[in-house]
């Protein structure tokens, strides 16, 4: 897929010491990683050209995410892309663990029959307890109602008293949940307030005759606190695929009593496999190539799925942005932007207000500035940022504002997307008007009198400058002269026009891309 890309050069190096891979990183705009690639603040201290870093899987704990905001590297993961493999592996440790299978297994290879000694316990009717109710989490659940288990699970960022349409019992603590389950299964994410969240106290509360699973995180488990529970009785059994360290050498888990070990085998099916390489590389390509970022790890507030209309407010937005951005120069002291419109539109008004940052800075800084870390940028420079969701308007159903403050100075612009799919300009600092932004735009204010628009004409004219459209509006005493130029617009007619005061009263320019895609290579 990367090769079969026009403009992507595609090099696959595997198994670089940590101190050659911080030299080279700088060479690639991306990285596609799985697991075994540790990218550190060092790695990410000269990032050069890299632009986003793909992980192959759902966890990011092997990639200093911090660093690479800070850098302006976007973090990709693939969350959906290995959920089901990764739920069945849960389900299929929970059958072997209440029926013994490995050990009944060895058993018979070994020239035995002793059937009594390998009767089990089924899983209909048992209470499974689901810490962590994600896209996995979820998937398990789903999975063990039909195997007919009751379930209840903890997940400390859900409200509520029940998840999937009422069919899972939500229960307010983790130390509750431990007391009322025969299996318990870990599916929350690691974090350092989760690290070791199973550890001797928790064990204590589970039924002797509990067992346990964990296809999540090793470390978040205390392994020699579950390896005494296992040999002192205190728990039935265990099924572990992750470890704190990978391999788990010298872990007490390798010795422990009634425990089934496997590999990190969660997403190793074939159909995971594929899906997840597939998704990362076509997450990095939306992105180097489009810009269009999905699976994003370190934008907040950025909705998981964007849609077309998403996308064309964006751009809007950064268009706007772009016409504010001369006043910038000397710096901002708040930003404001809201929408009016459906939820959606609220959902993405973080996001708008990210990339408004972006481009109402990028023009008067040195280094990179993007969506990844235009909130640390602002947070670090003392510019507040703030959005807001309204209802719609009746005029306009979907509007965007955005407003900069410096000071007592203010300046405004307002803008939509119409039903054809393409963004219109209604108004900058109160004066109204409809207007593409795109290609060299001329903003004249002026006195409101007789003969400004013959003189800006006359003078354009006489330097055989074309304007492809324009647009007047007035207010009070003055007047907005907005004009779309063919072609370019020497310094020496700017100063022109500016010499022309009064009635000219300021004369900017800014350059707008077109509307049609744009494409890249990488």
């Amino acid at each position: 897929m990367l090769r079969a890309r026009p403009g992507i050069e595609v090099e696959v190096r595997t198994g670089l010491p940590p101190d050659q891979l911080a030299k080279t990183v700088g060479d690639y705009d991306g990285m596609i990683i799985r697991s075994g690639v540790k990218v550190t603040r060092d790695m990410l201290a000269a990032p050069g050209k890299l632009r986003v870093i793909a992980r192959a899987g759902v966890g990011v704990d092997n990639v200093d995410v911090p660093a690479a905001t800070a850098a302006g590297v976007l973090v990709i993961n693939t969350p959906d892309a290995n959920t089901v493999s990764t739920a069945e592996q849960a389900v299929a440790l929970m059958l072997a663990a209440m029926r013994r299978l490995p050990q009944a297994h060895a058993h018979v290879v070994d020239g035995k029959w002793d059937r009594k000694a390998f009767v089990g316990h089924q899983l209909a009717g048992k209470t499974l307890g689901i810490v962590g109710l994600g896209r996995v989490g979820r998937a398990v659940a789903e999975r063990a109602l039909g195997l007919k288990m009751n379930v209840i699970a903890f997940d400390p960022l859900l409200s509520g008293e029940s998840a999937l349409d009422g069919h899972v019992r939500l229960v307010k603590d983790l130390m509750t949940l431990l007391s009322q389950i025969d299996v318990l299964t870990l599916h929350a994410s690691m974090t350092p307030d989760s690290k070791r969240m199973i550890g001797r106290p928790q064990l204590d509360r589970m039924k002797p005759s509990a067992v346990l699973i964990n296809c999540a995180r090793g470390a978040l488990i205390d392994e020699a606190a579950l390896a005494d529970a296992l040999n002192s009785g205190r728990l039935a059994a265990a099924a572990i695929d992750v470890f704190e360290n990978e391999p788990p050498v010298g872990s007490p888990l390798l010795s422990a009593k009634n425990i089934i070990l496997s590999p990190h085998l969660g997403a190793s099916t074939e159909e995971a496999q594929t899906a997840v390489s597939t998704e990362a590389v076509e997450s990095l390509l939306d992105y180097l190539c489009s810009g269009v970022i999905r699976g994003a790890v370190n934008v907040a507030g950025l909705p998981a799925h964007l849609t077309d209309r998403d996308r064309a407010y964006l751009d809007l937005t950064a268009r706007m942005s772009a016409i504010l951005s001369p006043h910038g120069a000397a710096g901002i002291d708040r930003i404001e932007l809201t929408t009016q419109g459906a939820e959606s539109m609220t959902a993405l008004c973080p996001t708008l207000a990210l990339q408004a940052v972006v481009e109402l800075m990028s023009p008067h800084i040195e280094g990179r500035l993007n969506l990844v870390n235009a909130a640390d940028f602002a947070r670090e420079r003392g510019i507040v940022v703030h959005h807001a969701g309204l209802t719609a308007r009746r005029d306009y159903y979907e509007v965007v504002t955005l407003t900069i403050h410096r000071g007592v100075e203010s300046h405004s612009i307002e803008g939509a997307v119409f039903l054809d799919g393409q963004p219109r300009i209604l108004a900058i600092d109160g004066y109204r008007m409809e207007v593409v932004p795109e290609g060299l735009l001329v903003l004249i204010f002026n006195d409101d009198r007789p003969g400004v628009i013959g003189l800006v004409g006359t003078l354009l004219g006489n330097h055989h400058i074309n304007v492809a459209d324009m647009t007047l509006s007035r207010r009070a005493k003055t007047a907005l002269m907005l004009l779309k130029i063919d072609g370019g617009l020497p310094d020496a007619v700017l100063d022109e026009l500016r010499r022309a005061s009064p009635p000219i009263l300021s004369v900017r320019t800014v350059t707008l891309p077109p509307l049609a895609s744009r494409e890249g290579g990488a």
